[in-house]
C-alpha cells in the first residue's frame, strides 16, 4: 500500500508538531508538508499535491472555512477539520461538512490542546479513511447543492406495499459524508409526511445539536436533537445526540425515545445497529430503513433484526453517489436491501415506500 500523503494545517507550531508526530507513527501515512494558515495551505496544496489535508478552523490571514471553499473549487482534496467543542466551533464544523469537508476531529480541550494524545488513534484512523474517499462524488454533491433548488416532494407516490395503511417509522443511519447526505434527503421531504424519522449520524457529543439546528432551518419537516423521554411524532426527525445510543420504548399507546450510555457497538455510540434492533421489537409499525454513506458496517446487523421480525423496506445509497461506500455496501451484502439508489433519489424512494 502506497503511503497516504498528508498536509497538516494549523496556526499553532505546537499543534502542528503534535499532529505531525502522531501521523508519522503510522507507516502508511507520510506528512509531506505543513501550513500556518488557509492561504499557506492553498499554496502548499498546489506545490505538494497531498492526498489528505488536516485543517484547523480558527486561523489568521485566512481561516479554515475560507480555505476549504477555495480548495473545493480549485483543488478538491479530502479535508478533515480540527475543531473546538464550543458552540461556535460546532456550528462552523457543520458548515464545513456541508461545504465539502469529509470529516472532523474535536480537539479535547480547545484551540491549543495539550492533551491531543487522547484523539491520536482517532486522528490516524480518520486520515487513513479519508484516503479512500471518492472526491468525484464530493464535488458532484457540492455542485448539485449550489446550482439546484431541491424540488419538494408531494406525498402522492404510490407503491404496492401490502401494509400501506399501517403506521410507519423511518430510520436512517449514516457516517462519513453523512451530514451532507442527510441535508439532501431531509430538505425535500414534505412537512405532511406521516411518519417520525429517527437518525443515527456518527458524530461526537456537542456537534449533533448544531447539525440538527442547521438541517431544521433548511427543511420543511422539523429536525431536532433527540431528547430522553420525548414522544415521537410524524413529520419530526430526531437525531441521536453524540455519545448516546438512541432506542425506543413503549409508553402507554405511544413510543418514546430513550437515550443511554451503554458500551459502544463496534466502536460507535450512537449505533445504527442498536437503533435498528430496538425498532425491530415494535411489529405493529412498518419500518423504512435507510443506510447512507459511511465507513464500516454499522447498520447491517440491525437490518437483519428488522427484516427478521417485521415488515421492512430497506434502502441503501448507491456506490455511484456515496462519499464512502462502506455501510451501504455491507447492508447490500446481507441481500436484504429492497432499493439501491443514488442519493438524489433517496427521498423519493422513501415517499414511494410510504404508500
Amino acid at each position: 500500500m502506497k503511503p497516504i500523503k498528508v498536509l497538516v494545517v494549523d496556526d499553532s507550531a505546537f499543534m502542528r508538531k503534535l499532529i505531525v508526530n502522531f501521523l508519522e507513527e503510522d507507516p502508511y501515512l507520510e506528512v509531506v508538508g505543513i501550513a500556518r494558515n488557509g492561504k499557506d495551505a492553498i499554496e502548499k496544496t498546489k506545490q505538494l499535491n497531498p492526498d489528505v489535508i488536516t485543517m484547523d478552523i480558527e486561523m489568521p490571514i485566512m481561516n479554515g472555512l475560507e480555505a476549504l471553499a477555495i480548495l473545493m473549487d480549485e483543488f478538491p482534496k479530502p479535508v478533515i477539520m480540527l475543531s473546538s467543542t464550543t458552540k461556535s466551533g460546532a456550528e462552523n464544523t457543520i458548515i464545513a461538512m456541508q461545504n465539502g469537508a469529509i470529516d472532523f476531529i474535536a480537539k479535547p480541550s480547545g484551540t491549543i490542546s495539550l492533551d491531543l494524545e487522547k484523539i491520536k488513534i482517532q486522528l490516524i484512523n480518520k486520515v487513513k479513511n479519508a484516503g479512500q474517499v471518492n472526491m468525484t462524488n464530493v464535488k458532484r454533491a457540492l455542485i448539485t447543492n449550489r446550482d439546484n433548488v431541491p424540488e419538494k416532494i408531494k406525498p402522492i407516490l404510490k407503491d404496492n406495499w401490502k401494509n400501506a395503511q399501517r403506521k410507519k417509522i423511518i430510520c436512517i443511519g449514516s457516517s462519513t459524508g453523512g451530514p451532507k447526505a442527510l441535508q439532501e434527503v431531509l430538505t425535500v421531504l414534505p412537512k405532511s409526511i406521516k411518519a417520525p424519522i429517527l437518525i443515527v449520524q456518527h458524530m461526537p457529543a456537542g456537534f449533533t445539536k448544531s447539525l440538527a439546528n442547521r438541517l431544521d432551518a433548511l427543511s420543511e419537516i422539523t429536525v431536532k436533537e433527540a431528547e430522553d423521554g420525548e414522544y415521537i411524532k410524524d413529520g419530526v426527525a430526531y437525531i441521536a445526540p453524540g455519545n448516546h445510543h438512541l432506542v425506543l420504548k413503549q409508553v402507554g399507546n405511544e413510543l418514546a425515545i430513550s437515550l443511554n450510555h451503554s458500551p459502544p457497538i463496534k466502536g460507535h455510540r450512537p449505533s445504527v445497529d442498536m437503533m435498528f434492533e430496538s425498532l425491530s421489537h415494535f411489529s405493529e409499525y412498518d419500518k423504512i430503513a435507510v443506510i447512507l454513506t459511511g465507513m464500516g458496517a454499522d447498520g447491517s446487523k440491525g437490518l437483519i433484526e428488522l427484516k427478521t421480525k417485521g415488515n421492512v423496506k430497506a434502502i441503501a445509497e448507491s456506490e455511484n453517489s456515496c462519499i464512502v461506500f462502506g455501510m451501504p455496501k455491507s447492508a447490500i451484502a446481507t441481500n436484504l436491501v429492497d432499493e439501491i439508489t443514488d442519493l438524489n433519489h433517496v427521498a423519493k424512494t422513501i415517499m414511494k415506500c410510504m404508500g
